[in-house]
């Protein structure tokens, strides 16, 4: 598809820029992927998580942790509710009774390595693993992975690594939007989709449109939120959207009233830096979440109230007190690059 559409003529010396926006991808050619391994409601079933946005944690830092302290970091954070090391699994699971999982990174060199690593985290019983589909590349190694890990029960977590060297300038390359219906198509479980209100581009309403178009079955065209075409999947399964990027305990209120419960909220920088350590900070972001997730079903809107329901929140939980503490002044005020005009 990518061969034909946006091959040799991003190259022509007569084009000074050239972009491309969005694409309709027809019914009939849809039918010919399987698309994401499990989807939305499979991956609810696995985990046995329901009514509110997933947790995780991206482990900091990513690179220079001993095996046996990078460990340690996943239990610290499993242990209290991250639902996102194989000991360290096994222990948080066996402490609060819940399904976790970590993030065993299958991204390799070569095709074979990679579906070697995939074996080897399902031979150690983890629930997911990662791909980095747009560095590996989407028309082999990530629809290989994706059909392993579907008939192998493993469910598939999609970073974008290297997404803004193709679609962050306004006059060239290709938008995200067109990356993300090339990921459902791939497959994938879910893939990291900007947060809105942390450090990462990305304006509400465009955001809010590509989430639509990773999540549901039918799309109609919306320009406000650049969609350019109507998009009907034919029943394939959804990707879960996932918040990450610069986000803290202040942000949840906004995240759950933006992304929902079909979400996926991960916390790095914004867990591993509680001054109490990881655990605390895992029940910290625990709390504000379960806090949000209640205050939203009571009708109260988080828009508006959400910085309340959070201090209310700190007056049962030390934890949370110590981390809103923290992040009280963190702030990530800066104008959208990617705006409809």
């Amino acid at each position: 598809m990518f061969t034909s559409i946006v091959g040799n003529v991003f190259g022509f010396k007569a084009l000074r820029a050239l972009r491309l926006e969005d694409l309709r991808i027809p019914i009939a050619y849809a039918k010919t992927f399987q698309g994401p391994p499990h989807g939305i409601q499979v991956e609810r079933d696995k985990l046995n998580k329901y009514g509110r946005p997933l947790l995780g944690c991206t482990i900091k830092p990513k690179l220079g942790l001993s095996a046996k302290n990078y460990g340690r970091a996943c239990y610290e954070c499993l242990r209290d509710c991250f639902a996102f090391c194989a000991e360290a699994i096994y222990k948080a699971q066996a402490e609060t009774g819940e399904i976790k999982g970590h993030y065993l990174n299958a991204t390799a060199g070569t095709c074979e390595e990679m579906i070697k690593r995939a074996v080897f985290a399902r031979e150690l019983g983890v629930p997911i693993v990662m791909h980095d589909y747009i560095t590996e590349g989407f028309t082999t190694r990530n629809t290989s992975l994706a059909h392993y890990c579907r008939d192998n029960g493993l469910l598939l977590h999609i970073h974008r690594a290297m997404h803004a060297v193709i679609d962050r300038q306004k006059n060239h390359g290709m938008h995200f939007r067109v990356l993300a219906k090339a990921l459902r198509m791939s497959g994938g479980d879910h893939i990291h989709a900007s947060t809105v209100v942390g450090k990462l581009e990305g304006e509400r309403e465009i955001t809010l449109g590509f989430v639509d178009l990773l999540r549901d079955d039918f799309i109609e065209k919306d320009r406000s939120r650049g969609i350019f075409f109507t998009q009907d999947w034919a029943s394939m399964p959804g990707v879960i959207p996932v918040a990450s990027g610069g986000i803290h305990v202040w942000h949840l209120p906004a995240l759950t009233e933006i992304f929902g419960d079909d979400s996926v909220l991960q916390f790095g920088g914004g867990t591993l830096g509680h001054p109490w350590g990881n655990a605390p900070s895992a029940a910290a972001n625990r709390v504000a979440l379960e806090a949000c997730v209640q205050a939203r079903n009571e009708g109260r809107d988080l828009a508006r109230e959400g910085n309340e329901i959070i201090k209310a929140a700190c007056k049962w939980s030390p934890e949370l007190a110590a981390a809103c503490e923290v992040w009280k002044a963190i702030k990530f005020d800066f104008a959208p690059v990617d705006t409809i005009d």
